[in-house]
């Protein structure tokens, strides 16, 4: 049974940060894990890759993990929304953890200085 969710808003051109918090320990010491940020379920182009290896999916503890998008890439997103889900790459075979995240994606009103030369 796959969980749908929805997370709260990413402002273009700013870090997002999102905690997942599970009831029991889901994610141990040593786990690692991948996911893929896309506009919509169906497309075929992916936004961004999410992994504990790039430090994009962080083990916080047994039952935390944090998910990272840097402002380069919510930089890139376009109001509306994205989804992303996450996979346990450890185990054989691999684990999909079960739930789906639809972010809404929002313009700020403040948006974050462009660098010069750009």
């Amino acid at each position: 049974m796959t969980i749908v969710q929805e997370g709260p808003v990413i402002l273009i051109g700013y870090e997002y940060r999102l905690q997942l918090q599970a009831e029991v320990d889901l994610f141990p010491e040593g786990a690692s894990f991948v996911g893929q940020v896309r506009r919509t379920i169906a497309a075929a182009s992916r936004v961004a890759d999410l992994s504990t290896a790039a430090g994009s999916v962080l083990r916080l503890d047994g039952r935390t993990l944090e998910i990272v998008l840097p402002p380069e890439v919510t930089a890139g997103l376009a109001p509306g929304g994205v989804v992303l889900d996450l996979v346990r790459t450890d185990l054989t075979p691999d684990r999909h953890l079960g739930f789906l995240l639809e972010i809404p994606v929002a313009l700020p009103v403040t948006r974050p200085p462009v660098p010069e030369g750009l």
